[in-house]
């Protein structure tokens, strides 16, 4: 009886939890499919008439699909550059045991983002990078980079000692012992880097709405374009969100075993 209530009650608490997760999201979903009365009617309409119009007018009104090219050229670049800094940095940090770096990049990670935004605007404008995508891509790295050098750190502590040493009385040399044996041992926390880097540059907002322009635009500062200074389009704001948060879904869906044992593997490892 007692396993029984356990179970029951373990039940409850997942069910529970999946209803405050899940919640919003079935709404955003609900709403990209109602019509301009039923998005703000109040109460709020659980039955209503499906639409497409909202899906329409978004992409005749706006080059959603231009948007969703620079988002993927964007976030792509950005978790490129974080892995191939993060990497090598989360090994020397590890090989040296020396974390202080890793937290430097941390505290700027967590740092708001309006701390480096003017700086960084003067510095893309004194070279002319406004509105390119050398300007994003490397203001994304930084968000990046911190998260595949956490992320991968308690992966290559994990490794044991022995196995590195042997690999240097062979003739091995750092960089030769990272490529060659330490990162097949941490294929799994690389995956979980390389996707929690593409979901966080593919959200973020504030570096895109600033630095892009019309040509390079992101579909995360581009949705701003449904919020106006008297009104705002609902329905289409819910049915880009709804679409902007398609591809870091399918990603995670794609891979979720390798997901869920990497986050598992490096936290028991850790």
């Amino acid at each position: 009886m007692d396993n029984r209530m356990l179970r029951w009650l373990n039940n409850a608490q997942l069910a529970l939890v999946a209803l405050i997760i899940l919640a919003p999201v079935a709404w955003m979903v609900a709403a990209s499919f109602k019509g301009p009365a039923d998005v703000i009617a109040y109460p709020p309409a659980f039955w209503f008439t499906p639409t497409l119009d909202n899906y329409r007018q978004l992409f005749e009104t706006t080059p959603f699909a231009h948007y969703t090219w620079n988002s993927v050229v964007v976030t792509t670049g950005s978790t490129l550059i974080g892995i191939v800094l993060g990497v090598p940095a989360a090994f020397a940090s590890s090989w040296t045991r020396i974390t202080w770096p890793a937290t430097v990049t941390l505290m700027a990670r967590m740092a708001p983002g309006t701390l480096f935004l003017l700086p960084w605007y003067v510095m893309f404008r004194h070279f002319d990078l406004i509105g390119s995508y050398t300007a994003l891509v490397l203001t994304h790295a930084v968000i990046t980079m911190p998260i595949v050098i956490w992320v991968l750190l308690p992966f290559f502590d994990a490794i044991p000692r022995s196995v590195l040493e042997s690999a240097q009385v062979d003739g091995c040399g750092v960089l030769r012992i990272l490529w060659r044996i330490a990162l097949p041992l941490v294929m799994p926390g690389l995956i979980v880097a390389a996707i929690l880097a593409f979901v966080f540059s593919w959200n973020y907002f504030l570096f895109a709405l600033v630095l892009s322009d019309g040509d390079t635009k992101t579909l995360i500062a581009a949705s701003f374009n449904f919020i106006g200074e008297g009104s705002t389009n609902w329905g289409g704001l819910m049915a880009a969100a709804t679409l902007i948060a398609l591809p870091p879904l399918l990603l995670a869906f794609a891979v979720q075993r390798r997901l869920v044992g990497g986050l598992a593997l490096g936290a028991v490892k850790g």
